[in-house]
């Protein structure tokens, strides 16, 4: 009979490894929603797509110009499909441009580290109204067009929400690749950009927030309806799970299950989300699938790593 000693030490062990297969068993995620294997100059390369998209909306909407205009030669490619000047408030339309010639800085120093060849290569962009259209009729659930159209640059109302849309894949993504940058300078790069990146996303939730019970001209739902319906549909083409919210959320969403208001979205622990390449091309493509182009990048985007999801089919 073996002696009371060894007996605790089994079950201890027994114990132990039980909790150790529930522990990977749970934390494991989905293979479609776990983060892409790929190196940090990867993962730069296809956060500049995403960086390039904001970029680009924020000046044209603002100010009628482009990257190459502000910093020649900074990049290389189209221009942009179906930009224009939108019929943003003075108050507005100066917080927009701020937005896009910071974010100028933050293509010019990624471009001069040992990461990437210059210039920066540019993705084909659709950003017409047509394009942000499509997204609205799919929130709405039509098979048609909406009608009347949504066109994010006839009011400061609408052109919010597409501003708040084309930061907060950004945010996302880098809290997603922040912790697996190799190299003490890369990670204080992305950590600066990051920060920043993340204080535009507050503040245009902030300024959506401010509005939450206006109309969306010329539809009859509110701010609020629209940022929540958007949400719904982004997890919803994602797949995996709830890492998008809108600005009014139920109780048991909101910080410590104590309000409803919601500008700053967060995980039970008020931690911000994190999305994989993989997520965010589901979205932006409006096809839920990473390998089929659309939306906003309708010829896909530049980079090894996209590249890789194409060849291995990792939809």
């Amino acid at each position: 009979m073996a002696s009371r000693p060894c007996l605790y030490a089994f079950l201890l062990l027994l114990a132990f490894q039980s909790t150790m297969i529930k522990v990977n068993t749970v934390s494991l995620p989905p293979p479609e929603c776990r983060p892409e294997v790929a190196s940090t100059k990867e993962k730069f390369e296809f956060l500049l797509n995403l960086l390039i998209f904001k970029i680009e909306l924020f000046l044209r909407s603002s100010i009628g110009r482009g990257i190459n205009d502000i910093s020649p030669g900074l990049v290389q490619g189209p221009i942009p499909i179906g930009a224009a000047v939108a019929n943003l408030d003075n108050a507005t339309r100066m917080i927009i441009e701020e937005f896009g010639l910071a974010s100028i800085g933050h293509l010019r120093v990624i471009k001069n580290t040992s990461l990437l060849n210059a210039p920066i290569p540019m993705p084909l962009l659709d950003i017409s109204p047509q394009t942000y259209n499509t997204f609205v009729t799919m929130i709405l659930n039509g098979t048609k067009k909406s009608n009347p159209s949504y066109n994010p640059y006839a009011n400061t109302n609408s052109f919010l929400f597409a501003a708040v849309f084309a930061s907060s894949f950004l945010k996302q993504y880098y809290a997603g690749i922040m912790p697996s940058i190799i190299g003490k300078d890369e990670r204080e790069l992305l950590s600066g950009i990051a920060l920043y990146e993340a204080g535009v996303f507050g503040a245009l939730r902030a300024e959506l927030n401010a509005r939450v019970n206006l109309t969306v001209p010329p539809f009859n739902f509110t701010v609020g309806n629209l940022t929540n319906l958007s949400a719904q549909l982004a997890n919803r083409l994602a797949g995996c799970g709830v890492k998008d919210e809108g600005l009014i959320v139920p109780l048991q969403l909101g910080a410590e299950n104590r309000t409803s208001s919601n500008i700053v979205p967060g995980n039970a622990n008020s931690l911000a989300y994190a999305r994989s390449a993989r997520e965010i091309l589901r979205i932006v493509f409006t096809t839920g699938n990473a390998t089929r182009p659309g939306g906003i990048f309708p010829r896909g985007l530049n980079g090894a790593l996209y590249r890789r999801i194409l060849t291995l089919k990792l939809s």
